[in-house]
């Protein structure tokens, strides 16, 4: 199998693209980048997401609302994020959760979205894609209060120590890794990377953002997880070979998709 690169969360619908975004990924077809999933964050872009990831043939899509926009959600608004769902190409639920990075946030609003989302995923029988910061315990808490190792998921961009992993991939979670793990701060993700089985860990830019060395810093693309493979697989001490067949396997699985659907 040759390295192909399937990168399980992306934003390519920011502004950050828009200068050069159809140039930029008919080139990363060419430099080993097989498929995307292109992830919302806001009912704005859920439902932009069924007619954005349409024209581009090897990019799926997520519906759901990131922690940092739900203050203004409504019943109503879940009712669309289920019809949304049904659209071609929507593969999961997300980027759902919490976030407590910043002050003057209402934790339990958070808690409630995140719980009712949970629930549409379940209602739906669909992964999630689940953003974590700063909220490992209620993060944790919230997901067993609504059976959510019934949903499955991953979760993305993990940033806590070997503990809380263990936790999540006993609830049948996959880990998403992407630059950070190329950091040298970055060195509770290596950790984890090296606790965690390869057939539970998934590659991720999240760009625009968090590029790997030698990129940190810049606005970060697909192609970007050759150096993150490549840090899997050193800190593995496996060939790259394995990082790159088994992370793409793992993401068809994540987001239950048939081969050449």
């Amino acid at each position: 199998m040759s390295n192909k690169i399937f990168d399980t969360h992306a934003h390519y619908d920011d502004e950050a693209f828009d200068a050069d975004r159809d140039e930029l990924l008919n080139r990363i077809c060419n430099q080993g980048v097989s498929n995307i999933v292109n992830v919302a964050c806001s009912m704005d872009t859920s439902g932009n997401m069924p007619d954005f990831i349409s024209r581009y043939d090897f990019m799926y899509g997520t519906v759901g609302v990131h922690p940092d926009d739900i203050y203004d959600l409504s019943n109503a608004d879940m009712d669309e994020l289920k019809e949304l769902s049904k659209k071609d190409g929507i593969v999961a639920i997300g980027e759902i959760g919490l976030d407590y990075h910043y002050e003057d946030i209402d934790k339990e609003l958070q808690k409630k979205w995140f719980a009712t989302q949970l629930n549409v995923a379940r209602e739906l029988n669909m992964p999630v894609s689940i953003h974590s910061r700063d909220a490992a315990k209620d993060t944790l808490d919230v997901m067993r209060a609504e059976s959510a190792g019934l949903i499955q998921g991953v979760m993305h961009c993990f940033g806590y120590g070997v503990e809380m992993a263990k936790e999540f991939l006993d609830m049948g979670y996959f880990i998403g890794v992407g630059g950070v793990v190329t950091f040298k701060n970055g060195r509770r993700l290596k950790e984890v990377v090296e606790y965690a089985p390869l057939d539970r860990i998934v590659l991720e830019t999240d760009c625009p953002y968090l590029s790997p060395v030698p990129y940190r810093g810049q606005r970060n693309y697909s192609a970007n997880l050759s150096y993150v493979a490549d840090e899997i697989a050193r800190l593995k001490g496996i060939p790259v070979s394995k990082v790159y067949e088994a992370t793409y396997e793992n993401a068809y699985k994540l987001y239950r998709i048939k081969k050449g659907a």
